[in-house]
């Protein structure tokens, strides 16, 4: 039997209570043996060196990044951790059509 497929979108700045629930219910998919994929968008990039983040890439979250919103904010994506990828808005319709949930937390 096939994997069941979580995709979660976070379009909110670190300020935002968002990222303490995208970690939390990252986390506990894989736990249960659920595939992840995370796309951070808009404000969202700015959490892109959120240790939080980071570290779930390590625990076997998809984790990719639009790089219209890096250029966009600021971000410099010179230094991207190991498993985070750039992209663009094809990986994430990809993604919304691919998963059997997708989450968005905006």
């Amino acid at each position: 039997m096939e994997k069941k497929k979580l995709g979660v979108l976070l379009s909110t700045p670190p300020s935002h209570p968002n990222i303490s629930t995208v970690v939390g219910l990252c986390q506990e998919a894989i736990k249960a043996s659920i595939d992840v994929y995370l796309y951070l968008i808009d404000e969202g990039v700015r959490n892109l060196n959120d240790d939080r983040l980071v570290g779930l890439s390590g625990s076997g979250v998809k984790f990719f990044v639009c790089a219209y919103g890096c250029q966009q904010h600021g971000v410099p994506t010179d230094k991207l951790a190991p498993g985070v990828t750039l992209c663009g808005l094809v990986v994430l319709s990809n993604m919304i059509n691919g998963c059997d949930r997708f989450l968005a937390f905006n």
